[in-house]
């Protein structure tokens, strides 16, 4: 068996599934999902870590493109990155409906 280099598609799902893969992120997604857009500073005063590492999260899901940052002087404006959003979900769900796909054959 030869290896083979890795899809576009599966470098785009791992790289979504570590941003996911922390509860800070997961807390700040759904703090975004349920307001149209949130600042750092108020974020940093609901989620229950330091700014510093609440930085390095956002970082982690706008490089992701789950979420989009605007910088407004002094601080940045973050919202869920909703043309992104979509291609996320289906590439989730074809995901997820291959591996069970296989499974059912078990």
């Amino acid at each position: 068996m030869s290896k083979k280099e890795f899809t576009e598609e599966q470098i785009r799902l791992s790289r979504i599934a570590k941003a996911l893969g922390h509860p800070v992120r997961i807390a700040i997604l759904q703090l975004l999902a349920n307001e149209n857009c949130c600042y750092h500073g108020d974020m940093s005063e609901i989620i229950p870590v330091a700014k510093s590492t609440l930085s390095q999260h956002l970082n982690e899901l706008k490089e992701s493109g789950l979420i989009q940052g605007e910088f407004t002087p002094p601080t940045v404006r973050y919202c869920i990155n909703k043309e992104n959003w979509e291609s996320v979900g289906e590439l989730l769900r074809t995901f997820i409906d291959q591996i069970a796909k296989v499974n059912s054959y078990s």
